[in-house]
């Protein structure tokens, strides 16, 4: 029998807000790592996101949390994007106030001044991007020197997008004895060194998710013309090392692949219709790097469990939310990034834009022809910058 959060040992209070948000089972992660976080003990936890984590590290904090006098906040949870500060706020607040304490997410691109009078009135449990912090700090309408719990959430990120030099010189700048909560994707290079500076002897607890959430990966949507389509998937493949398309057909995808070898792109199919032998071939070549793309129908890729996939095309766009990640969880498998690129023709935007919706990805769908250079580097521009 799971237990609950009062089993955790987490306060009456928190557990009552729980209840009402209808909350009463802890997800892995928070199982795992509440007792020990509550007792002040530092933690690392290997998690993606959509695990739980935020009230893993949340839930043991606000259970200590204690009030704090003007500019001068006694917890601190770092994150890498503005967009996930507000997320671990909106999380958090809710229970804070029934607390008496209070949360804010300072973060770049909003006014600071509206930032700088919320610390001027007092902030219990800042939740912030590193480079306004510092900014802040900086100003002096901000210390540190009162904080008694740190968190680094999604260290890995932070890593990877640059942030690891304004991470460790906040941790540089919080004195004295404090708790750190770590939580991560993966525990490996610079994240392994965060954890060997700055934890002392950390309770350690891993979660392998495979649910995938649309945080785990890079998402596009390109507008592109039919005759043009199979060029544009050509186009991507060429550009990338393991590329992974997903036709709604059999027919679709013995289509696409003729189409695409035609353009010089090395591909196979795996479908229903084809023997055993001819699926399990080209899945080992696909794995063994020999083929560039390999094109499946959904129920054909439920077998595929391949790492380093960096791409994932919807060829035409996936039926609903569920199937949309479960075709694109085949990449940002292992810690690893991957984009999925949903290519859509001009009577499916409709869908595709109630698919977005759905999935809280509402960007713009961008017109595209296969000559484009962005096709090389999915990841590498902007679709809101367009």
């Amino acid at each position: 029998m799971s237990p609950t959060f009062a089993d955790l040992g987490l306060a009456e209070p928190i557990v009552t807000a729980l209840e009402s948000r209808g909350i009463t089972e802890p997800f892995p992660i928070q199982a795992m790592s509440i007792p020990d976080a509550i007792t002040g003990r530092d933690v690392c936890g290997k998690a993606k996101t959509g695990s739980g984590k935020t009230f893993a590290f949340g839930l043991p904090v606000l259970h200590q949390l204690e009030k704090a006098d003007k500019q001068r906040p006694h917890a601190l949870a770092l994150v890498p994007t503005r967009e996930l500060a507000v997320q671990v706020h909106d999380e958090l607040s809710p229970i804070a106030e029934l607390l008496d304490r209070t949360v804010a997410a300072i973060y770049g691109g909003a006014d600071i001044e509206k930032q700088i009078s919320k610390l001027q009135r007092g902030v219990d449990f800042i939740v912030a991007t590193p480079g306004r912090l510092i900014d802040l700090i900086e100003r002096k309408e901000v210390s540190l020197d009162d904080v008694k719990h740190v968190i680094v959430d999604e260290a890995d990120r932070m890593a990877d997008m640059g942030f690891m030099p304004q991470v460790e010189w906040l941790l540089r700048h919080v004195p004295g004895e404090h708790q750190t909560l770590l939580f991560s994707a993966t525990l490996d290079g610079v994240v392994d060194r965060l954890i060997s500076r700055y934890q002392h002897e950390p309770a350690r607890f891993e979660v392998e998710s495979d649910t995938t959430t649309v945080d785990s990966m890079q998402h596009r949507f390109l507008l592109v013309h039919e005759m043009d389509r199979p060029k544009v998937v050509a186009a991507i493949a060429r550009a990338a090392h393991r590329t992974l398309a997903f036709s709604r057909t059999k027919h679709g995808c013995d289509r696409l692949v003729k189409q695409v070898n035609e353009a010089g792109v090395v591909a196979a199919a795996i479908h229903g219709d084809l023997r055993q032998k001819s699926r399990e071939r080209a899945l080992k070549e696909f794995t063994d790097g020999e083929i560039e793309l390999l094109v499946a129908t959904d129920v054909a890729a439920r077998g595929i469990h391949v790492d380093d996939v960096d791409v994932v095309i919807h060829y035409q766009p996936a039926s609903d939310h569920k199937s949309y990640l479960h075709r694109s969880g085949r990449t940002a498998r292992a810690g690893n990034s991957g984009v999925a690129v949903t290519l859509s023709i001009w009577n499916e935007e409709l869908e595709v834009k109630r698919l977005q919706k759905r999935l809280g990805l509402e960007q713009p769908i961008v017109e595209m022809f296969s000559n484009d250079e962005r096709l090389d580097d999915l990841g590498g521009w902007d679709p809101f910058a367009q």
